[in-house]
């Protein structure tokens, strides 16, 4: 016997803009064949166009009536089961919040390790270090950590290097050109001639005179 859809809050365009919302695949999917599913189509042919069996299909429907469109997404997985029954769990609370016996546990403050080792002799159960401190959050607890300074960045003294400020070139050269004359060429004198020299001559040689 077919399942008929009993919620009836969203009609088939409804179901058909959910699943163009959504994300998740498989979710759209479901949302299109209960869309067809509501506009009479039969549950074969909307299963068959949608890529499942009828069963499969009448499991979703179920879903649907029972939760809504939230119902169609897949349910996360159960995941391991805690290795502490309740009665257990509660048993370590009551030890750690009672706190250590100096003299029988030798030690003044829980460490991860040591409950560790209390756990294996009180109830039979390994855990790492790493479980143990996710076991005190749960009862709202959380270990301590030694700061993070190095024994090296610890003994280092600390300097306080003034860096000094380098002369700008640039400024340098506009000043040595500013204290030149505009007639003069930097490095010569007054009576230096500043004439265009002939490039068949030396620099140091004047032109040769007309013979007599």
């Amino acid at each position: 016997m077919a399942v008929a859809i009993t919620r009836l809050d969203l009609s088939a365009p409804d179901l058909r803009r959910e699943a163009s919302r959504t994300r998740d695949a498989d979710v759209a999917r479901r949302l299109l064949v209960l869309a067809l599913v509501v506009e009479g189509v039969s549950r074969e042919t909307a299963a068959r166009q949608c890529g499942m069996d009828r069963q499969t299909l009448r499991d979703w429907v179920h879903r649907y009536n029972r939760v809504g469109v939230s119902g169609l997404a897949d349910l996360p997985p159960p995941g391991r089961p805690g290795r502490l029954s309740d009665e257990q769990f509660q048993a370590f609370e009551a030890i750690v919040l009672r706190g250590p016996d100096p003299e029988k546990d030798g030690v003044v403050r829980w460490r991860c390790s040591d409950l560790k080792a209390r756990l294996a002799a009180e109830f039979g159960v390994e855990y790492h270090e790493r479980s143990v401190g996710k076991l005190l959050a749960r009862i709202g607890m959380r270990r301590l950590a030694p700061a993070r300074h190095t024994r090296k960045k610890m003994l280092k003294p600390k300097r306080h290097i003034k860096k000094l400020r380098r002369p700008d070139r640039r400024h340098s050269a506009i000043a040595c050109t500013r204290q030149t004359s505009g007639n003069l060429v930097a490095g010569r004198s007054q009576g230096w001639s500043t004439g265009h020299v002939d490039p068949r001559l030396g620099q140091a040689r004047q032109p040769p005179g007309d013979p007599a």
